[in-house]
């Protein structure tokens, strides 16, 4: 969750290695890039768009909950909900059978919408459902309201991003990377990785003027993909990155930009 901070140390004075192109994040500091913001965000304002941070992707609530596999917009129930990209609903209807998770009626009422390029979007605890499975949707088409079904402690949509297979529980993506950033904000994909070139678990800091920043990288029994630790929601600026292993402290200075993407290496030895 993010805290407010007093400040944070001044900028190093050296300016971070410089980028080639194309940029290469395993010897540049980090590469801004377009990365692929291709879904539009499922709720719209004046409702609350913004991704809740207590909970975001592979989080565990602070060790409350089991890693989340999507993010949540936390609003009232009867609050629409908006597909976030055309495509075809592939389901519509209580999950009282486990389809798209390992639990009978997790995700109560779900819509799941295939896209292009293998891509699926689903969104959870519904109290009202308006498309059925085989219909064609378009981008902001209404799809149903925020509710409470299934496994919901309160009333929010739980929103995901799939690939390849759909029914595999373990086949999400972060959706921070996928929904387009807000006007003056981009987005942080890190890769803390080993000596071996393999993925490493690390906690980390995210620091900018003003706020503070702290999650974990995502478990094990996540695969990655590009990354293993995201952090969308982010204003235009001036960042640090700080990670401690094994009594050693990593720090790393990135800029974000607007409606970009920064890829981040950094490397434990």
């Amino acid at each position: 969750p993010a805290s407010t901070a007093t400040n944070i140390p001044a900028s190093p004075t050296q300016l971070p290695t410089e980028t080639s192109v194309p940029c290469d994040p395993s010897t540049a500091d980090f590469c801004i890039v377009d990365g692929h913001f291709i879904f539009q965000r499922p709720i719209l304002p004046p409702a609350n768009d913004s991704v809740e941070e207590t909970y975001r992707y592979a989080s565990t609530a602070a060790g409350t909950r089991d890693p989340h596999h999507g993010v949540e917009f936390i609003n009232r129930t009867g609050t629409p909900i908006h597909a976030a990209a055309d495509g075809q609903v592939i389901f519509a209807g209580s999950d009282e059978e486990a389809v798209y998770s390992l639990w009978d009626n997790f995700y109560g009422n779900v819509v799941v919408i295939r896209h292009a390029n293998d891509l699926f979007t689903l969104y959870a605890h519904l109290s009202v459902m308006d498309v059925s499975a085989g219909q064609q949707v378009m981008v902001g088409e209404k799809l149903g309201e925020v509710g409470l079904t299934g496994s919901a402690t309160g009333s929010h949509l739980h929103f995901e991003v799939r690939r390849g297979d759909v029914e595999d529980y373990f086949s999400t993506l972060n959706p921070e990377l996928w929904l387009k950033p807000k006007a003056g904000e981009g987005a942080l994909a890190i890769s803390v990785m080993n000596a071996q070139g393999g993925y490493q678990r690390a906690e980390l800091a995210i620091q900018t003027e003003g706020k503070n920043y702290f999650i974990g990288t995502y478990p094990a029994d996540f695969p990655p993909i590009e990354e293993n630790a995201a952090l969308g929601g982010l204003m235009a600026g001036r960042y640090r990155i700080t990670l401690m292993y094994e009594g050693k402290i990593y720090e790393r200075w990135v800029d974000v930009e607007s409606g970009k993407l920064t890829v981040v290496f950094i490397v434990i030895e």
